[in-house]
């Protein structure tokens, strides 16, 4: 087959399973109104639903769904994939409320986020409190869910326990990245290795490298191939990192959902701010160490700081470092334990997540 044909097969089998995440998110959150009739109470399922249904490319179920296959999956019992999927969508969820409450973000997806929602103008002045204390606890609920509905995966005991313990491990490693990664934010300097550490807790591991792992569990992987999925996944885990630092900085906010003068404003700590730092002349580090993290930057200045990261070659320093992590993943996905088409899946995925447009 040609190599347009496979793509094409593989986007068929995503815009499947995505839809079938969908279907089962939709019929979790059926079965889960609010318990009070309050229409406040309400609301707040109300915009937790939106928020879980409306965007999002489902990239940890569509992960799980090919670790899955990888590893033999693909009998027809797709049920227990589906929604394995659907609990880290769901998990997924209540993490980014919280994240964006600690963000101090605006939009997500290109709407207001959840907390923002939630603080409507009538509430003042408690408005923007309420809504952060009420995001917190919508953040919450989405997570109780994800537990909810793993339980009812309903996979054979043996593989129940190995998924049960990925999910956990990912769970604590998840928290350890964000942890920190406001850390950071406390620090007088930025550091690469401290960056890339974040990446890999925050973002690798909890991205790709458990979803692929948690689908070869329900399909009873070897631990060989379990080990080829973290070969696999965390350099594409931290090369999908390092882009969205990039983006941050200098995507299309058509494209992002978001101000692409937000990471800069927020004064966020990447490897992208720690090379130009690092290389920098005097002038330039001292525009860039009072501007970055700056609330008055403007587009004026984040322009500057743009140029200057783009001259002291920290853009191209970046741009390699994503390029060296894709080339050492896809070489892991020469083991002759991975199922053919999960293989070309992860392949094209891979491009995917690490070549998005700006």
């Amino acid at each position: 087959m040609t190599t347009e044909v496979v793509e094409t097969l593989i986007d068929e089998i995503i815009d499947r399973v995505r839809g079938q995440i969908d279907v089962r998110l939709g019929r979790f959150l059926d079965d889960h109104p609010a318990h009070i009739a309050d229409p406040d109470v309400a609301e707040g399922h109300r915009l937790l639903r939106q928020f879980v249904m409306d965007g999002g490319k489902r990239i940890r179920p569509i992960l799980c769904y090919w670790g899955w296959r990888g590893a033999g999956g693909g009998d027809g019992r797709e049920e227990p994939t589906i929604t394995t999927g659907a609990a880290l969508e769901l998990y997924h969820a209540g993490l980014l409320i919280h994240d964006d409450i600690m963000d101090g973000s605006d939009l997500r997806r290109g709407r207001p986020t959840v907390h923002r929602s939630l603080a409507r103008p009538d509430r003042r002045p408690a408005g923007q409190e309420f809504g952060h204390c009420a995001a917190v606890l919508m953040g919450v609920l989405a997570q109780a869910w994800a537990d909810e509905l793993l339980c009812e995966a309903g996979a054979e005991d043996a593989k129940a326990r190995t998924v049960r313990g990925l999910f956990n491990r990912m769970r604590s490693e998840v928290i350890s990245g964000q942890y920190l990664d406001i850390l950071a934010s406390t620090a007088q300097a930025a550091d690469a290795d401290q960056a890339l550490m974040v990446a890999r807790y925050k973002t690798a591991k909890y991205t790709v490298e458990r979803p692929l792992q948690i689908g070869g569990a329900l399909a009873g992987a070897t631990p060989r191939l379990l080990e080829t999925y973290t070969r696999f996944g965390l350099p594409i885990g931290e090369a999908f990192q390092l882009r969205d630092d990039v983006l941050g900085v200098f995507g299309d906010p058509a494209v992002t959902g978001k101000p692409v003068i937000t990471d800069l404003r927020e004064g966020k700590l990447t490897v992208l701010i720690a090379r130009a730092l690092a290389e920098a002349g005097g002038r330039e580090r001292d525009y860039l160490r009072t501007w970055h993290g700056n609330p008055e930057l403007d587009e004026p200045h984040a322009a500057e700081l743009r140029q200057i990261i783009v001259e002291t070659g920290a853009l191209a320093h970046v741009e390699s470092l994503i390029e060296q992590r894709v080339e050492r993943a896809l070489d892991a996905l020469r083991d002759d334990a991975l199922d053919g088409q999960a293989r070309e899946a992860l392949t094209l995925l891979a491009g995917r997540l690490t070549r998005r447009v700006r």
